[in-house]
C-alpha cells in the first residue's frame, strides 16, 4: 500500500485526466434525464415529482454544520451525526434539482450546505462507527460537491475549502480504516465498512483531481486484502438451474439481509464512479457485482438459494440469514440499469428486487434520503435511481 501522506497530497498536475462531473453522474446523464422530465416520460417524471416534493430538496433548506461529528456512543461525545446525513442528502438532492431545472436558487442552497460544513467540520469521532460515517457521508458529500463544481455561484475559495475538508477529514479516515481497520485484522469488519470508505475515497479523488487517491481506491477494490475487495467479497459461486447464470454468495449473506443488500448498493456506487472515469469494475471477475446482486435479490424476493458455511469473526455462519429478509433497500435501480439495460445481460432477480422495493413506495419508484425512514439507515443511499439511472 502507498504511504498515507502521498495518497492525501493533491495532484493538480493530473486534473485533465478526470471527467467532470464524473462521480455518480455525467453531463450526458443529465441530458437524458432532462429530456425524460421535459417529455413527462414515465416513470422518470413520477420520480422527479417525488424528488421535488422532498423536504431536503427545497431552496429554503438550511444546514446545521458541526465542528465535530460523533457517530457511536463513546462515553465522551454526544451523537449528532444525523445533521450530517440529512444535510448531505439535501446538498445532493438540491444539486440534482438545479441540474435538471436550471433554477439557481437550488444551486445556491446546495453550495451553502457544502460551504457551511467546509468552514465548520474538523473531525469525526465516536466508536468504530465513526468509520461508517467517514465512508457513507464522505461519498455522498463528495458527489454533491462534484455536481456543483461548475456552478459559477460557488466561489473558488469555498470550493477549495470543501475539497480540503473532504480530504483532511473524510479521506484521511477512509485510508486509515482501509490500512489499519481500527486495530483489527483484515477480516474483523464486514464488507460494507471497506466498501463505504472505498466509495468515499473514489468520489473525493474525483472531486479533488487526486489521481493517486483514486488509483489507490481502484487498486484496493481489485486486489485488496480484506472483505471489501471484490476477490475476497465472494464466498461461493453457484450455477442456477434453468438459466445457467452465476449466483455469487456475498460475504454478509449469513449475517443479515439488511447488510447483504447494503453491500450491493455500495458496489453499485463504487462501480458507477469508476465507470464514469473509464474503468469498468462492473465487468470485473466475470460480472461479479451482478452475480452477487442476483443472489441477494433472489433470496430477498422470496426464493431459496444455496449457501456455503462462512467463518466470520463472530463464529461460523452455517445457514443464510433470514433476519430482515425482504428488506426495502434503494440502490438496485443502478445495478439493473447498467447490466440489464446498458449491457443487455440477464438481471432478472435484480429487476425483481428493484420492482419489489418500488412497489413498497407510495409513488411506485425509487426514492432517496427521507423516503425510507428518519434514522441513518434510511440515508445510506442517495437514491432516486428510477430518475437518474434508467435509460
Amino acid at each position: 500500500m502507498r504511504p498515507i501522506v502521498a495518497i492525501l497530497s493533491l495532484s493538480t498536475a493530473v486534473a485533465a485526466t478526470f471527467v467532470h462531473p464524473g462521480a455518480l453522474h455525467t453531463t450526458e446523464d443529465f441530458e437524458r434525464i432532462r429530456t425524460h422530465v421535459a417529455n413527462e416520460d414515465e416513470p422518470w417524471n413520477t420520480t422527479w415529482t417525488l424528488l421535488t416534493s422532498s423536504s431536503y430538496a427545497q431552496s429554503s433548506y438550511l444546514p446545521s454544520p458541526k465542528e465535530t461529528v460523533c457517530r457511536g456512543n463513546n462515553g465522551v461525545d454526544s451523537e449528532n451525526y444525523a445533521s450530517l446525513y440529512r444535510d448531505t442528502a439535501a446538498a445532493y438532492q438540491l444539486a440534482i434539482r438545479w441540474l435538471v431545472s436550471n433554477d439557481t436558487s437550488y444551486a445556491d442552497a446546495a453550495v451553502n450546505i457544502l460551504s457551511s460544513w467546509a468552514a465548520s467540520l474538523t473531525g469525526i469521532e465516536g466508536t468504530s462507527d465513526k468509520f461508517l460515517a467517514s465512508g457513507l457521508y464522505g461519498y455522498q458529500m463528495a458527489n454533491a460537491a462534484e455536481l456543483m463544481r461548475d456552478y459559477s455561484g460557488w466561489s473558488s475559495y469555498n470550493k477549495t475549502l470543501t475539497g480540503t475538508m473532504l480530504t483532511n477529514v473524510f479521506a484521511s479516515m477512509n485510508i486509515r480504516f482501509l490500512e489499519e481497520h481500527n486495530g483489527q485484522d483484515y477480516y474483523h469488519y464486514y464488507a460494507n465498512w471497506d466498501q463505504c470508505n472505498l466509495a468515499s475515497l473514489l468520489a473525493i479523488g474525483i472531486f479533488t483531481d487526486n489521481q493517486t487517491m483514486f488509483d489507490y481506491g481502484i487498486d484496493y477494490v481489485c486486489t485488496g486484502p480484506s472483505n471489501g475487495a471484490l476477490p475476497v467479497f465472494s464466498v461461493a459461486n453457484y450455477t442456477e438451474a434453468g438459466t445457467c447464470k452465476t449466483l455469487t454468495q456475498g460475504q454478509e449473506a449469513g449475517r443479515d439481509q439488511g447488510h447483504s443488500t447494503l453491500d450491493i448498493m455500495l458496489w453499485g456506487v463504487i462501480a458507477q464512479q469508476a465507470y464514469n472515469q473509464g474503468i469498468d469494475l462492473f465487468a470485473e471477475h466475470e460480472n461479479k457485482i451482478l452475480n452477487s446482486a442476483e443472489y441477494a435479490a433472489k433470496y430477498n424476493v422470496g426464493f431459496d438459494v444455496p449457501y456455503t458455511l462462512y467463518q466470520s469473526y463472530q463464529g461460523n455462519q452455517t445457514v443464510i440469514s433470514s433476519n430482515s429478509r425482504g428488506v426495502i433497500r434503494p440502490g438496485f435501480e443502478l445495478i439493473s440499469a447498467h447490466y440489464g439495460q446498458l449491457k443487455g445481460l440477464d438481471s432478472s432477480w435484480t429487476d425483481a428486487y428493484r420492482d419489489m422495493v418500488n412497489a413498497n413506495s407510495t409513488s411506485g419508484v425509487e426514492g432517496g434520503g427521507g423516503n425510507y425512514g428518519s434514522n441513518s439507515g434510511g440515508f445510506d443511499g442517495l437514491g432516486f435511481g428510477t430518475l437518474l439511472y434508467r435509460l
